[in-house]
């Protein structure tokens, strides 16, 4: 049996040889310390392909992020319980009290997950952004936003928050840069590699069951390209199931990874639970109870709150983290400092995020060695429900 702890040491050391190479790039004259835009306040906007949880979580990190930094006043967020990012944007442009920045009040823009509007949307957006002065700043949510807005039509500072893979996206150059001035985007190289590997050694699979969209979206989300190709290294089988993701019906999109989920446990020994539109925390518990009563491990992508809500484990930058919101704060916070997004290092600092559950070990029979447990950075003794 292999030291896990030896296991995390490398790959450790593998992010931070890769991260090296880009801190060259990273202007770190630049402060953090907040300043007003000439007397007048830094204003910002937000556009997403659609809503989802995950985005409305990282906005929360982002903002209580600048909150830490001083850019805002430090005040308790409210709670809206469909997660919708537009409601708390609006709350946000009300109520946020800075002396320099502005949630701009008709800056949120989102499409919804409807394609066709999507077009219309992004095509009015970058007009807007390059001929009106009405946003000094954009946060671009997820994957689709930061491709409708990494382009040379326009030039207003952009911050990508949350996509899976920037580079295969086509949203930057390259690991270590952007390739436009006014364009940054975190990015995590081996992210998706990293997981499965530790999963595989953990648990010892052969079929490796992945339920994704069978769109370039949906399988740059789901990494399978990557996916496969470790599995032909490491001599396990990848078994698919094509769900319904980036879609206006969350109810139908749902039921997709459900049926999936159906599938895969009696046709695999492990599932790679990757983010998409029908693992939301309405679907969540169902898909836990589907694997853990089939006994089926589970490997969760979208990080530690997975594992809270009985996912058995993963391994991950841990973006809904007090951490992350700080990365982001800090990017948005250089920019207005006067850092050109492309000069910021892309590479996230922080150190890859263990979490295991106990229960869901205990439910599908996975007996978990002293050395596994001493690795992880977050263990879970019960299934808890998404809130």
């Amino acid at each position: 049996m292999k030291s896990y702890r030896s296991i995390r040491a490398v790959l450790l050391a593998g992010m931070m040889l890769v991260g090296c190479n880009s801190l060259a790039a990273d202007d770190q004259g630049y402060s953090v310390l907040p300043r007003t835009n000439g007397g007048e306040k830094w204003r910002i906007g937000y556009y997403e392909g659609g809503g989802y949880d995950a985005y409305y979580d990282r906005l929360v990190a982002t903002v209580e992020g600048l909150m830490e930094l001083g850019w805002l006043e430090s005040q308790k967020l409210p709670i809206f319980e469909e997660r919708d990012g537009r409601e708390l944007w609006a709350w946000l442009a009300s109520n946020a009290n800075s002396k320099y920045i502005e949630f701009v009040r008709h800056g949120f823009v989102s499409a919804s997950w409807d394609d066709e509007l999507r077009l219309r949307l992004a095509k009015n957006l970058v007009s807007r952004l390059r001929e009106d002065d009405e946003v000094d700043l954009m946060l671009a949510m997820g994957t689709r936003a930061g491709q409708d807005l990494a382009n040379n039509s326009h030039s207003v500072p952009t911050v990508v928050i949350t996509s899976t893979d920037p580079v295969k996206s086509g949203i930057v150059q390259s690991v270590e840069d952007s390739g436009r001035d006014h364009v940054h985007a975190r990015v995590d190289p081996f992210r998706n590699e990293r997981q499965v590997s530790m999963f595989h050694d953990i648990v010892g699979f052969s079929r490796l069951g992945i339920a994704f969209e069978n769109s370039l979206e949906g399988r740059n989300y789901a990494a399978i390209e990557e996916v496969k190709a470790l599995g032909k290294m490491r001599g396990f089988e990848v078994v698919a199931c094509y769900t319904l993701s980036d879609i206006p019906d969350a109810v139908a999109a749902g039921d997709s990874v459900k049926r999936c989920f159906n599938e895969l446990v009696r046709k695999s020994d492990a599932i790679y639970v990757t983010m998409q539109g029908g693992v939301n925390r309405e679907t969540i518990p169902d898909l836990v109870a589907i694997a853990n009563r089939h006994r089926v491990p589970t490997l969760s992508q979208m990080g530690e709150s997975g594992v809270r809500s009985g996912f058995l484990m993963s391994v991950s930058i841990p973006f809904e983290s007090k951490k992350s919101g700080r990365y982001y704060a800090s990017v948005v916070a250089k920019i207005f400092n006067g850092a050109k997004p492309r000069s910021i290092a892309q590479i996230s600092e922080e150190s890859p995020n263990i979490a295991l559950n106990l229960k869901t070990a205990e439910i599908v029979g996975l007996y978990l060695q002293a050395d596994i447990l001493a690795a992880a950075d977050t263990v879970f003794s019960t299934i808890e429900i998404p809130e």
